[in-house]
């Protein structure tokens, strides 16, 4: 506690996590835990990139804004891993006021990229099954760049200004409900102007419920349109299109527990407010790698070759030995 009253004297607002269960119990526990989960997640997102990266036949739209995600997932991990690292070991949870609006700016500018780059691969999707002769015109490079400025920085802007008012607001409650810095951020206020809760819903609507209308709009129109093919034109179609079904439902569902997370201190339990929270830095950068590695023919083909590769090296290193 002195660190956090030497901090407030300098004129720094501390806060504290409560939503650790019993940490100064299991805090090597959840370090245990958590640390092996933020490498495997580096790791799939890492292989993902790479195997993008590095073969031309992988550099088309649907696979840049595939690489587009995971670097958002990388990018997701990084900002809230490493600080759970340090409080899993710490003997006090903080953190300033000024870094958990960061964190929380960053948590939801790339969740709500996420959102951009999902509309983005839809419409990918919608052009190639039912538009399949204006694909090359439609998806042409200056159109993938485009949809990567708009995924990266609307987003950016919006949630900016959302911080800088939200900077502004007068602190009365200094215990966070959760173990990083999200939408209870708004909890800790002693008054949220009537403004910023209008500004906060437009944003809400832009970067989320807008784009999510969009993304199921445009897979309606896509699944109908499979409704009328035949034979292996829908078969393709489905196994293309079912990755990105799957990953859209379980951004969806992580979009939900967020808000059910904004309300867990007057509703849930502390641990089953845990079990949400880590489900939600589960589900956002496991998932694309998962289903995309696994579900993507093209990719798990690279995929495959690769660890085959790795496997062979190490035999005959062992053999050498």
């Amino acid at each position: 506690m002195i660190f956090v009253f030497i901090m407030e004297w300098n004129g720094t607002v501390m806060l504290s996590f409560g939503g650790f269960v019993e940490v100064e119990k299991y805090g090597y526990v959840y370090f245990l835990l958590l640390f092996p989960l933020y490498v495997f997640i580096l790791w799939c997102n890492c292989i993902i990139i790479f195997v993008i990266w590095t073969h031309r036949n992988l550099h088309e739209p649907m696979y840049i804004f595939i690489a587009a995600l995971s670097i958002n997932s990388l990018l997701f991990s990084t900002v809230i891993y490493p600080k759970l690292f340090v409080d899993a070991l710490s003997n006090e949870q903080v953190i300033s006021y000024q870094g958990c609006l960061v964190q929380s700016l960053f948590f939801y500018c790339l969740a709500s990229s996420d959102l951009f780059l999902l509309l983005a691969m839809a419409y990918d999707r919608y052009v190639s099954i039912c538009r399949p002769l204006q694909y090359s015109t439609a998806m042409s490079k200056v159109t993938v760049r485009i949809f990567l400025t708009l995924a990266w920085f609307v987003p950016v802007f919006q949630l900016t200004l959302i911080t800088v008012l939200q900077s502004r607001q007068k602190v009365c409650n200094r215990t966070l409900s959760g173990f990083f810095c999200n939408a209870g951020v708004t909890q800790i206020h002693c008054t949220t102007p009537i403004y910023l809760r209008v500004f906060v819903l437009i944003v809400l609507a832009n970067n989320a419920v807008i784009p999510m209308f969009l993304i199921v709009l445009t897979y309606m129109k896509i699944f109908v349109n499979i409704y009328h093919s035949h034979g292996e034109v829908r078969n393709k179609a489905i196994s293309t299109c079912l990755p990105h079904v799957m990953v859209l439902i379980m951004s969806i569902i992580s979009i939900a527990t967020d808000i059910v997370i904004g309300l867990q201190n007057t509703v849930i339990s502390k641990k089953v407010s845990l079990i949400i929270n880590v489900q939600v830095l589960v589900y956002n950068p496991l998932i694309n790698p998962i289903m995309y590695g696994l579900k993507m023919k093209e990719i798990w083909k690279h995929l495959r070759r690769l660890l085959s590769c790795r496997s062979h090296v190490e035999r005959k290193n062992i053999g050498a030995v």
